[in-house]
C-alpha cells in the first residue's frame, strides 16, 4: 500500500494565507458607486485586485481601496457618458431605482432587466 504524504503547515508557521474574499454582488446586479455619482450593470467579477499597479497607484491614497476584496467590471453610466468601470466591493451599493441602465454594450451581454436586474445571454454563461 502506498502512503500518500499530505504535508502540514508547522503550528508556528510564520505563512499568512491572503483572506477569503465573498462577492456580495453577482452578474447582472444594478449598482451605484457609494461615493461618485454613476451606476452600471456588473459584467465580470475578480475575487481580488486584478488590475494594473499603475491604475492602483493613480487612486488618490486617502480613497484607495483594499486590494483583498473583490472588484467588478461595470457597464457604467452617469449623466455624461457611458464607459467600462472597475470598481472594489467596499465602493457599491445595491441600485433601487429600478430604472434600467443605458450603456450600448448591455445588449450584447445582457437579454433582458427584470426585477432590477439583467439576465446574462446564454452564450455568455459558464
Amino acid at each position: 500500500m502506498h502512503r500518500t504524504h499530505i504535508p502540514t503547515l508547522p503550528s508556528d508557521s510564520s505563512i499568512v494565507l491572503p483572506p477569503v474574499s465573498h462577492a456580495s454582488f453577482a452578474i447582472g446586479d444594478v449598482v451605484r458607486h457609494r461615493v461618485f455619482d454613476f451606476r452600471g450593470v456588473i459584467f465580470d467579477v475578480d475575487p481580488v485586485f486584478a488590475n494594473s499597479e499603475e491604475w492602483y497607484d493613480a487612486i488618490p491614497l486617502d480613497i484607495r481601496p483594499r486590494k483583498d476584496q473583490p472588484f467588478y467590471h461595470l457597464l457604467a453610466e452617469n449623466v455624461e457618458s457611458s464607459y467600462v468601470a472597475y470598481v472594489s466591493q467596499q465602493n457599491l451599493v445595491l441600485d433601487d431605482s429600478e430604472e434600467p441602465v443605458d450603456h450600448p454594450a448591455i445588449s450584447g451581454l445582457f437579454t433582458d432587466y427584470v426585477d432590477g436586474r439583467y439576465n446574462l445571454r446564454r452564450e455568455h454563461r459558464h
